[in-house]
């Protein structure tokens, strides 16, 4: 039996209390609030779980006094190890999945989700018994890592935002766009980000994309909209261009093999001047920038044409470029 302690029981710690209840072998030997008498956390016990915030991690491991046989974990994704010196044995557990209250959040934790782990064998221990998966993040990319999370999570929800707020200039609900917007991740995880796209971005169908921008430009905010969806487009754009890319490479490896060049064409490849990485942006239209070659190009490829007036009404502020 191993036994635990958690600091800061809010919803990670309580949902990590439940779920290691749930699956047997672990003894919970109390919860303490942050703010609490901590000095004596790991005494007595084989495991302590920091669970509060990121921001109140150190201080929490600080004001713990050490013990040589008691491992010393926190749960954040973005923090590495030396936020929990001078404990000698230390780890991090950080489950990728949404902990909204405990009894869901207890469900998840078993559900055989991924858990980044560091440090102690004792991490990849509660993996085991929790059913998860677990991969190695050391420090030097805990950053990386955690970004990536961010995006997964945190920005999904904005977009998704986004759709409903676009919906309803529509007169239509969120959920009408459910079965896509489940249908779209699932293909993305089945067969990869590039073999999923779809869409005008994907195609090179500027016109579409601009009436789109247009629309967007009539709504409350729509400077912030329009600069999320200009992104989006960035993003799709690249996507695609990576994937023409890739089909250009199997097109001429084709050919120098068999004298013939290969008539496959990739997802989303169809129509893309691979010349125009991204696309240039002024006022509220947008073009692949191999059309544009008035100004000079910037990091990434794409060039924005000054020379095209913006939408007539819209002030300086509201160009996006």
């Amino acid at each position: 039996m191993t036994t635990f302690r958690i600091v800061g029981p809010g919803r990670a710690g309580r949902s990590l209390m439940a779920a290691l209840d749930a699956v047997g072998g672990f003894e919970c030997r109390g919860a303490l609030g942050r703010s609490g008498a901590l000095v004596g956390g790991a005494a007595g016990v084989d495991l302590l779980v920091i669970a509060t915030p990121d921001d109140q991690v150190a201080r929490v491991a600080s004001q713990v006094a050490p013990v040589e046989s008691t491992v010393v974990i926190h749960l954040s994704g973005s923090l590495g190890l030396d936020v929990l010196a001078p404990h000698p044995r230390r780890g991090s557990l950080h489950p990728l999945v949404p902990l909204p209250n405990p009894a869901v959040g207890a469900e998840r934790l078993v559900s055989g989700i991924t858990f980044a782990v560091a440090g102690d064998p004792m991490t990849s221990r509660l993996v085991d018994a929790l059913g998860g998966r677990a991969i190695a993040v050391e420090d030097d990319r805990r950053t990386q890592y955690h970004a990536a999370a961010a995006i997964a999570a945190n920005h999904l929800v904005a977009l998704i935002g986004q759709v409903e707020r676009v919906a309803a200039s529509a007169g239509l609900p969120l959920d009408a766009f459910a079965g896509l917007m489940r249908a779209a991740t699932d293909d993305a995880l089945a067969l990869g980000p590039r073999a999923a796209l779809t869409g005008p971005a994907a195609r090179g169908d500027w016109d579409t994309v601009e009436r789109h921008r247009l629309a967007l430009s009539d709504m409350a905010g729509h400077r912030t909209e329009l600069a999320a969806y200009d992104a989006m487009v960035g993003l799709a754009r690249r996507l695609s261009l990576d994937t023409a890319s890739t089909s250009d490479t199997a097109s001429t490896s084709d050919t120098a093999s068999t004298g013939t060049a290969s008539t496959d064409t990739a997802p989303g490849a169809a129509g893309i001047d691979q010349r125009a990485p991204l696309y240039a942006a002024s006022g509220t239209r947008m073009r692949p920038a191999a059309q544009t070659s008035s100004q000079p190009a910037g990091g990434d490829g794409a060039v924005a044409d000054r020379d095209v007036p913006a939408r007539e009404g819209a002030d300086s502020e509201e160009q996006v470029a």
